[in-house]
């Protein structure tokens, strides 16, 4: 079967790609394009490497170390240029490009003037206002992330997330975070997470990129979704240098996706060694409780004993005792005053005789001599009685019998005897007496209730 195809002019890739280089590098060489830079890229070699766009097309550039020396601007990305430069092709891609000679600033581009446009806009609206601005959370129920579910912020929140608090759910809306449709998946993706409010905290997030990249969280529709959401919003996107719109309107702007994360949650660790000093706190408040309680059980226990009534008994009886002694006392007094009377009187009736003269003075001799005897022995019975009811009323006075009861007496260094707990303060050395003994101690703490 013959070929159909003549063999003569078959081309290789490589040859295919050579020719299309030559004409492209006859037919538009030394032409000057404007446009739009984005995707820069700055290799180590000193080399220049980015896109230029307008709003239906870009074209892949490069601009040498050397050319790029001579340049009076620093090329960012969002910048409008003009270019003149030689049109060209990588053979080894098959990738068109532009070899740029020389580029001037034409003016800022068109996505930074829409960025600033619209951030004008909605500042002006009160979007950015700080009164808007929503707590966020203490320690979370459950966390809402907002993010594409491929890239590399979504690894990096759910690490932080995991070693800090890892019992709070998660909820993922997955969304695409570049692209024509990025903006929509976002705005749903909050309204969705508002409409089920099975989240308290939402965090929108994405990695670093360009102007362009990031073009999705500059979007009005985003925004305004943002400031309507009952739910605490954290923005997380990009780097730290990255500013978006999104970031004026959360009510939270963390420098990374990581970083948002962090702010989400609470240290674990922390709260719980906090939860360990209430613990500690409130076991050293009820240990005192129960000291106080029990000294108060103390004083009642003792009090209780002072008035019970086998002490009343005690006491009465001592005083039936000595009620007793006393008119045994007087009895025997008024017995010696009446035969005393009578003698006196019998006396009386016999002093004219002699003999009854004779007896009488022997008798007052013997009289004189008893009564003298029972004075004396009156007297020591009376003293005796006397110091007994002494002996007894100043043992039941004495401090020695109080601190027998069980009470002590405290006093300081200098011996000053202790009132209250406004004698004393933190540090002071006082010495506590009890019956048969005593004890030094130290103040550590002083409770004046």
């Amino acid at each position: 079967m013959p070929s159909i195809f003549n063999t003569d002019t078959i081309l290789s890739v490589s040859q295919l790609n050579n020719k299309a280089k030559s004409l492209l590098e006859q037919e538009l060489s030394y032409i000057q394009v404007i446009g739009e830079i984005s995707n820069l890229s700055r290799p180590a070699s000193g080399h220049l490497y980015f896109s230029l766009k307008d709003q239906r097309s870009q074209v892949r550039c490069a601009l040498f170390k050397r050319q790029a020396q001579r340049l009076n601007f620093t090329p960012e990305n969002g910048l409008q240029i003009l270019v003149n430069a030689n049109t060209s092709l990588y053979e080894a891609r098959g990738d068109y490009q532009l070899i740029i000679n020389n580029a001037q600033e034409t003016g800022d581009g068109a996505l930074q003037k829409a960025f600033e446009k619209l951030k004008e806009n909605l500042a002006s609206k009160g979007l950015f206002s700080p009164e808007h601005k929503k707590e966020l959370p203490t320690i979370p129920q459950s966390i809402g992330i907002i993010t594409s579910p491929t890239g590399a912020a979504i690894q990096d929140i759910l690490s932080v997330l995991n070693r800090r608090f890892p019992s709070i759910p998660v909820i993922i809306y997955p969304v695409m975070v570049q692209g024509t449709d990025a903006k929509y998946q976002i705005n749903q993706a909050l309204i969705t997470a508002n409409q089920r409010k099975e989240c308290d905290v939402i965090i929108l997030a994405r990695g670093g990129g360009s102007l362009e990249d990031l073009w999705s969280f500059n979007e009005e529709m985003v925004a305004k979704a943002i400031f309507k959401s009952r739910i605490p919003v954290i923005s997380g996107v990009g780097h730290e240098t990255d500013v978006t719109i999104a970031d004026y309107v959360a009510d939270f702007r963390a420098a990374t996706p990581t970083a948002a994360a962090e702010h989400a949650t609470p240290d674990a660790q922390q709260w719980k060694n906090q939860f360990i000093a209430y613990q500690q706190q409130l076991s050293q408040l009820i240990q005192n409780k129960l000291m106080e309680r029990a000294r108060h059980l103390d004083w009642l226990d003792k009090s209780l004993k002072q008035q019970h009534p086998g002490k009343q008994l005690h006491i009465k009886s001592q005083r039936l005792a000595d009620l007793n002694a006393r008119l045994h006392q007087n009895l025997q007094h008024t017995l010696a005053q009446s035969k005393n009377q009578l003698n006196t009187q019998q006396a009386k009736l016999m002093q004219f005789n002699p003999a009854y003269k004779v007896q009488q003075l022997k008798s007052k001799f013997t009289l004189l001599n008893n009564r003298l005897h029972n004075n004396i022995n009156n007297q020591l019975q009376k003293n005796k009685n006397q110091l007994q009811l002494l002996s007894t009323t100043l043992h039941i006075v004495s401090p020695l019998s109080t601190l027998e009861r069980g009470y002590t007496l405290t006093s300081t260094e200098k011996g000053k005897l202790v009132h209250t707990s406004q004698d004393l303060k933190i540090g002071d050395t006082i010495k506590t007496r009890f019956a048969k003994s005593s004890v030094i101690s130290k103040i550590q703490t002083i409770n004046h209730d």
